[in-house]
């Protein structure tokens, strides 16, 4: 979490470089993360009704429809006195590698898929902690559910080892998320009051949750109850 803040700070930290300076939150940016999470949701539901046959445990997540439009408001209630800057883009335990008494972050040429220029968009830093934290989840569900190589779970086992993958999630991210702001606390590019970081963070959390669905559905379908639970537990 400490390395994370650095990290942004850092990239927030070159006023005199245009590619690099820090702009402000707008209105009109908070509009186009509604805007552009509303159409996500949209679009995610719609893949999820065609697939639905095949998985049931989607329909549960087409229930929660009102309420994910519902949460997405937050982002328009006031301005956001927060700054967009650059950002690692693609952030998570895959691009961090442990030293044995330190994290190095590597890889930062953003999301492979999307076009360069929409990578090099500046974006809130809160979307890469949010990206850490949905790893965060991945992490010990992927051996509950069974879909990590080589990992199987008995039957008998899941409803204790779920149970012990729910506290390890939100400890690890509470302490990453604990490290991440004090850190951040010396710079300007976060929200300055507690409730607009809670509402960006949330709000790209479900993001991120969106994208994991659709990529797992088209990809790794064994693998998509993962972001599937993750949703319903941030929408629930």
């Amino acid at each position: 979490g400490k390395r994370t803040a650095q990290l942004h700070l850092a990239l927030a930290s070159r006023q005199d470089i245009p590619a690099f300076a820090p702009e402000p939150f707008t209105p009109h940016y908070q509009r186009s993360i509604y805007q552009s999470l509303r159409t996500q949701i949209v679009q995610t539901l719609q893949l999820v009704r065609k697939r639905a046959k095949d998985n049931p445990e989607l329909d549960a997540l087409l229930a929660r429809e009102d309420t994910l439009h519902q949460q997405i408001r937050a982002v328009l209630n006031g301005k956001i006195d927060a700054q967009r800057i650059r950002t690692h883009g693609d952030y998570h335990l895959g691009q961090v590698l442990y030293t044995g008494n330190d994290f190095v972050i590597i890889d930062f040429e953003g999301e492979p898929a999307r076009p360069l220029s929409e990578r090099r968009l500046k974006r809130s830093a809160l979307r890469d902690v949010a990206g850490m934290l949905r790893s965060f989840h991945y992490a010990p569900y992927a051996v509950v559910f069974g879909t990590a190589p080589g990992s199987y779970v008995r039957t008998e086992d899941r409803t204790r080892l779920e149970a012990g993958a729910r506290f390890w999630h939100q400890w690890v991210s509470a302490a990453f998320l604990r490290a991440s702001l004090a850190e951040s606390a010396t710079g300007h590019h976060l929200p300055s009051q507690p409730e607009a970081v809670e509402t960006l963070l949330n709000t790209f959390l479900l993001e991120k949750a969106l994208y994991e669905i659709v990529y797992e559905i088209n990809n790794r379908p064994d693998w998509v109850q993962i972001p599937l639970h993750g949703l319903m537990e941030l929408a629930g």
